[in-house]
């Protein structure tokens, strides 16, 4: 005989020969020299050494374990005292009682949605979030969900989890703040023949997601081609010179020209524009002489009509002096200073009136 004590808070397997024969709770046995005993710690996981179906023959063994079965479909969260401690899959686990308080809860997987009662915070875990598919979807955006291909829903903003298993989950975003479309560089003939580039821009917001993904295939593309070929159809209606002056109009014209095709697209113009009318080299340096010559022609039409004014002030002084010989004086004394002003220094000689004799130094004899 040999003595055996199990220690409070384990448990003990006595095996003869290697067959299992009983399990031994707390305090002092005496087994035979034949019998081994393993010992087990009633804190931790129940790992058995031999087949779990010959252990739960035995119903003293079975009372005193907790046997978890899951299933391929399934996963099982473990909680030791309210703390989440590890995740199961699919197989058969046991954990001893009476030591530990611990809770299981079963999760079915085979389904997309996460309907069982989780924390969200263990949702981040490592542990949890290898099962799970996560999405998130901006403030500013809009989703639609796609179940195997297939449509589900619209998703607003926010963060959408989905079990992991075969089935297909996919989702597809659209922004759904003003965005602006720019057609670049788009090489043009106007009507008179003139082969010049236009820098146009659109400012758009997504209105349906359902036609903008759904039913569209690349509805910016589209958008962009329906707007290139209107800007190309009325531009080819217009002179160089009557493009340049009725930017706004055609503008206008090609918002009015591309609505229904937006709103099938799924989508509502806001504004677009001609940004730039780019000419080429040799139809610029025209255009600047036109511009010289216009600018040299208004320059001397100014020039003329300031003369012809100027004329007209002197020959209306000149009629008023002649009438009037007090004028004249003045205007004689008004030239004297005005002479005076640019002479460093003048000699007056003889005992002559000086008044007189500037008289006949600046001035003719009336």
């Amino acid at each position: 005989m040999k003595r055996v004590r199990i220690l409070r808070g384990k448990v003990g397997l006595v095996f003869r020969n290697g067959n299992y024969q009983k399990i031994i709770k707390e305090g002092v046995h005496w087994l035979g020299f034949n019998q081994q005993v393993v010992v087990y710690d009633k804190s931790s996981q129940f790992h058995p050494t031999i087949a779990t179906e010959i252990l739960l023959r035995d119903e003293k063994l079975v009372d005193m374990l907790e046997v978890v079965e899951v299933k391929d479909t399934e996963l099982v969260l473990v909680y030791e005292n309210e703390n989440f401690k590890t995740v199961l899959q699919s197989g058969r686990y046991m954990y001893w009682k009476g030591l530990i308080k611990r809770v299981f809860t079963r999760v079915d997987i085979s389904k997309i949605e996460i309907t069982e009662t989780i924390n969200k915070a263990l949702l981040s875990n490592y542990e949890i979030a290898k099962y799970i598919r996560t999405f998130e979807v901006f403030s500013y955006e809009k989703a639609i969900l796609l179940i195997d291909d297939v449509y589900r829903q619209i998703l607003t903003g926010g963060t959408y989890r989905f079990w992991k298993n075969n089935t297909s989950v996919k989702i597809a975003k659209v922004d759904t703040r003003q965005l602006q479309l720019e057609i670049t560089g788009q090489e043009l003939l106007t009507k008179d023949k003139a082969n010049i580039r236009v820098n146009f821009y659109t400012n758009y917001k997504v209105k349906s997601i359902e036609k903008a993904l759904l039913y569209t295939k690349d509805y910016e593309k589209q958008l962009y081609v329906a707007m290139q070929l209107a800007l190309r159809e009325y531009i080819g209606t217009y002179t160089l010179d009557e493009l340049l002056e009725n930017k706004e109009d055609i503008a206008k014209a090609v918002l009015i020209a591309t609505k229904v095709v937006a709103e099938k697209l799924g989508v509502v113009i806001v504004s677009c524009g001609i940004r730039d009318v780019i000419l080429p080299g040799d139809m610029k340096e025209i255009m600047n002489q036109v511009l010289v010559a216009q600018k040299k022609a208004q320059a001397n039409i100014i020039t003329r009509r300031e003369e012809t004014a100027s004329t007209r002030s002197l020959l209306n002084t000149a009629k008023l002096m002649q009438d009037n010989e007090m004028l004249y004086k003045l205007k004689e004394m008004e030239y004297v200073e005005k002479i005076a002003d640019k002479i460093g220094e003048i000699t007056v000689s003889g005992n002559g009136n000086m008044v007189k004799q500037l008289k006949e130094l600046f001035a003719a004899t009336k």
